[in-house]
């Protein structure tokens, strides 16, 4: 897994910059593509030029984003023959209980809730990427 890509969907440029500097500083060294809405994150994963599923480790995504929401990209990953099994992991701000219950019906792998303070949030990503990297099975390609 450590060629992997992650596929980081977030609009936010702060929480872009703050898992980018926490992946770094836990020596996450697979390459990041950042998709800063969920149009693009659809581009990246069923596009014309989409990433072959095998070439990702994960997708760290954002429910609430510009033009496709977190969730309809969930869905259509879900749905789609080459990116069912994808690992997707949620990564929200979102505390509301529909948004959780909607994530695992839809088939996340993990919901994670992002910290209002700065360490949790730091732990937090770095918990994720590393058990997402290293320590889970991925199914075979």
């Amino acid at each position: 897994m450590e060629n992997r890509i992650i596929l980081l969907v977030e609009d936010n440029p702060d929480d872009v910059e703050l898992i980018l500097r926490v992946f770094k500083k836990h020596t996450i060294m697979n390459p990041i593509v950042v998709a800063r809405d969920g149009a693009e994150a659809l581009e990246h994963l069923m596009g014309p030029k989409a990433y072959d599923p095998s070439e990702i480790g994960f997708v760290l995504l954002d429910l609430k984003l510009p033009k496709v929401d977190g969730l309809e990209v969930l869905r259509r990953l879900r749905a789609n023959e080459k990116t069912k099994l994808l690992p997707v992991v949620i990564l929200t701000s979102s505390r509301e209980d529909k948004d959780l219950i909607e994530c695992y019906r839809l088939g996340t792998n993990s919901y994670v809730q992002k910290p209002i303070d700065f360490n949790q949030f730091s732990e937090a990503v770095k918990q994720v990427g590393l058990y997402w990297l290293i320590i889970n099975v991925p199914p075979p390609s």
